[in-house]
Parts: structure tokens; sequence; C-alpha cells
């Protein structure tokens, strides 16, 4: 655990469905219709609401662009809500893949603080099929998390879960690096 301010930042090796959080974050396509990894376990676990609720979205703004994110209801997940953020493809890291993963994280962060939400849990975002390199995503996710929560916000807990062992261990070191120490749940 790292404490930015009065935020905790936690890392939790387990399933994102079944956190006891306000807010998950979907590691979601610009089509915001379920698809496989994350995305399609959401989507399975929330039910069928989350689906229309999507598509109630995209027939008013059309897709979300990478670096950007919307919310809906968490249908039948614990939580309340599910932030729904599309992440970039990488593409060898010269096409501003670094920043866009970077929004992805602020834009999902400044959604649930605007929302006045308290804890929120993040997967990691764009390193299943898009490919993202996961040590490079998870310095991004926490050194974003870190910036975000330097100022004041509502967040009292940012919550990294990966659902690897191998994930784990590499927020772990990261983590690990500030004299931290991360819990196995």
């Amino acid at each position: 655990m790292i404490k930015v301010g009065s935020t905790s930042l936690t890392l939790v090796q387990g399933d994102i469905t079944t956190q006891d959080v306000d807010v998950i974050v979907n590691a979601a396509n610009s089509g915001l219709l379920g698809g496989g990894g994350v995305d399609g376990a959401i989507h399975r676990g929330a039910g069928p609401q989350l689906l229309e609720e999507c598509r109630t979205i995209l027939a008013r703004q059309g897709e979300c662009p990478p670096g950007h994110a919307v919310i809906t209801g968490g249908g039948r997940l614990k939580a309340r809500f599910v932030i729904h953020a599309v992440g970039p493809i990488w593409r060898g890291g010269t096409q501003g893949e670094d920043e866009i993963l970077a929004s992805t994280y602020r834009s999902s962060l400044q959604m649930a603080a605007d929302r006045g939400l308290g804890r929120i849990a993040f997967p990691s975002i764009s390193t299943g099929a898009y490919g993202f390199p996961m040590e490079r995503a998870s310095r991004i996710a926490v050194a974003t998390a870190s910036a975000f929560v330097s100022a004041p916000s509502s967040l009292i807990e940012i919550r990294f879960v990966t659902f690897s062992r191998n994930d784990y261990a590499v927020y772990a070191l990261l983590l690990n690096r500030d004299g931290t120490h991360a819990n196995h749940t």
C-alpha cells in the first residue's frame, strides 16, 4: 500500500467483478458492448442491464475513443458503478500510447471524483489483448493515480486488481520500491 495524501493505493490479486468498492473500471473497447477478458467478465457479472446502458450511451454519443471513459450503473455487481475506460492498442510505443493510457486512468479517476465516490478498483488496462507491456503500464497506472490524488479528492482508495500471479508480482515490485507492502487477498 502507498499512501498519497488521504488516499491509499492498494494491490489485490483476484477477480475485479467481486470487488466491494463504489466503482470498478472496465478495460473496455471503443464499442462498449463487451468482449473478452475483463470486459466480458464485467458484462457477464453485471447482467443485461449493463449492455442496455452501454447501447444507450452509444446511441447518444457514438463510440468511446481511447483515452476516454463513460460510466454506467453496476447492475448485479457489488460495485454501484462501472466506468468503461478505453485504453490504447500497443503499437511499439511510438504512437502516443503512454499518454493515451495515462489519460485513460485520469479520465476514470476524474469521473469517480466528480461523483464523490470513495473507492475505485482498476484492472491493468490495455495489457491483455491490446498488448501494452505490463511493466510499463503498471508504472503509468501508479504514477497517474498518485499524481491525481496529490490534490484533494473524494477518493480514499485506489485499488489495482490483477487476475494473474505474474501481473500481481509486477505491481508488487513497483509498490515495494517505495518501501511499502502489497496485500494478497
